[in-house]
């Protein structure tokens, strides 16, 4: 079997088309339902669309690097392997007109690595005085030995003012920063006495390991240090939660406010072009591709708001997009665009532009289900600045308690400077004195992402590796705050720490 990668080059090779050739697993002998052993280790992004394609044939004996007879082949995402209960996936194999060419499963397993989270506490007796007036401030350094026996720094305490018998506050590090997962490995620590200039004047060192550390308070004590309390726990990823069937419920809410224009107008934001997805329908798109595939029944609710509805013209600032109250529900992305594209045809484009109504609705939704089992992802699009502002900060704050995260995508030339206040990367988000437990919220204008020769398929996979990239610390941010652990996946998985991730199928 050979995989690939799937670039998008153009060619021929073999009779297959030419892709990022990837790898090949062993050749297996007379039979029809082989077991390959051979794994291969790919990196997993969670913001990205990573197409993949498997091909299976016969190997020519005489020239093993060709397939003599084409068996069949599999297209699939690594999202759809890694987001299929337990990561197994099972597909039908296809290529061949009018013959069944049988099936293939896949499983995939996080590699392991060392993602155990030490927390400690030390303190000191009797110290050397260093100051002339008063005793000393002492405080830690800890460092990691290199392999090429230099030293990393990877830990300061704080300085405890005016003693020589410092109590050091418990702190957390990652054990991998300590020791790079190598238990016996050297770890240096330097003891300091601070001063205000900076030439903090050196009190002395001691050298030790991890293992030592984690054999407990009664069996360390060097240089007048005592481990006072030592711990040990497990840092869960964002795909020990998915392996174990949490599921992420993506819902959208597209802005139907006048200021759009007139969507039978080629100037409008909303205007549906035969040649070309609008910058509504990119946006949508270019999320829910991804994060569908990790919702296992693929419905998705979708609204609408800022628009009067048929017959009567009442305004309404949350709307089903398939006029169904009681059942919001599209099948796949491509139900949601079409969704989105009869709403056009049937509603008046009105205002004002109010996102709280649609923030309390999916947060409704979120509050019925606080397990762990689900997490909900709204994806807002809009082209003007919002009119209840201090509403919507409201709604936040009370989202931020859930199982919640808000992406913001604005699209058009207007200026979204007031939206920065719900990105709480530098500031948290705050209503009537209560500040946001987590930042949700991820906002960015859509034309910072737009490819200048006009390739929507690069400005989509821009827009969604941005936009995303938040979502699995927000997930790990709730479930951490809530103690929720993941529930156990249908097969054994060992787990590296989030951001990248290492997979092998």
């Amino acid at each position: 079997m050979i995989i690939n990668d799937d670039s998008g080059l153009t060619g021929e090779w073999n009779s297959f088309p030419i892709l990022n050739h990837f790898g090949r697993t062993e050749v297996i002998e007379n039979t029809l339902n082989p077991d390959f052993v051979r794994k291969f280790v790919l990196d997993f992004f969670f913001e990205e669309k990573q197409n993949l394609r498997f091909d299976l044939g016969v190997v020519l004996i005489m020239v093993p690097l060709l397939l003599q007879d084409f068996l069949g082949q599999m297209f699939c995402t690594l999202g759809e392997i890694i987001g299929s209960t337990g990561s197994r996936l099972e597909r039908i194999l296809s290529g061949i007109p009018g013959k069944k060419c049988g099936n293939i499963i896949f499983t995939a397993e996080e590699l392991s690595n060392c993602r155990d989270i030490a927390t400690m506490q030390l303190c000191a007796n009797k110290l050397d005085k260093k100051d002339f007036f008063g005793k000393s401030d002492p405080f830690l350094v800890f460092y990691r030995s290199n392999e090429d026996g230099t030293f990393t720094i990877c830990h300061k305490t704080e300085v405890v003012k005016n003693t020589l018998n410092p109590v050091w506050q418990p702190f957390t590090i990652p054990v991998r920063a300590l020791c790079n997962g190598d238990y016996d490995r050297t770890v240096k620590v330097d003891v300091y006495d601070w001063d205000r200039d900076g030439s903090h004047d050196f009190i002395g060192e001691f050298t030790t390991s991890y293992r030592e550390f984690s054999r407990g308070q009664s069996q360390f004590n060097v240089y007048e240090v005592t481990l006072l309390s030592f711990k040990v726990e497990s840092e869960y990823t964002f795909v020990d939660f998915i392996r174990g069937g949490t599921q992420l419920n993506f819902t959208v809410a597209i802005d139907f406010t006048a200021s759009n224009g007139n969507p039978s107008q080629p100037t409008s934001l909303h205007y549906m072009s035969p040649y070309q997805m609008n910058a509504y329908a990119m946006a949508l798109k270019a999320v829910g591709e991804i994060i569908q595939d990790y919702d296992s029944d693929k419905m998705f609710p979708a609204y609408g708001f800022g628009a009067k509805l048929p017959p009567d013209g009442k305004i309404s600032h949350v709307f089903p997009l398939n006029s169904n109250s009681e059942n919001p529900n599209c099948v796949g992305i491509e139900g949601v665009l079409e969704a989105y594209f009869q709403s056009l045809r049937t509603v008046q484009l009105y205002g004002p532009t109010n996102f709280a109504p649609v923030i309390n609705q999916v947060a409704r939704c979120a509050e019925d289900v606080t397990d762990g089992s689900q997490y909900f992802v709204l994806l807002m699009i809009t082209d003007g600045v919002i009119s209840d502002m201090v509403q919507t900060k409201e709604a936040v704050v009370n989202a931020a308690a859930l199982p919640m995260s808000i992406i913001i995508v604005g699209v058009g030339p207007a200026e979204f400077d007031a939206m920065e206040e719900l990105d709480g990367d530098e500031v948290r988000v705050s209503s009537k004195g209560r500040i946001a437990e987590r930042d949700i919220v991820q906002f960015v204008p859509f034309r910072d992402y737009i490819d200048r020769q006009g390739n929507q398929v690069l400005s989509m996979a821009r827009l969604a590796k941005d936009v995303l990239a938040e979502i699995p610390e927000q997930l790990l941010g709730f479930m951490k705050t809530r103690d929720i652990e993941p529930r156990p996946a249908s097969s054994t998985t060992t787990t590296t720490p989030p951001g990248l991730h290492k997979l092998r199928i």
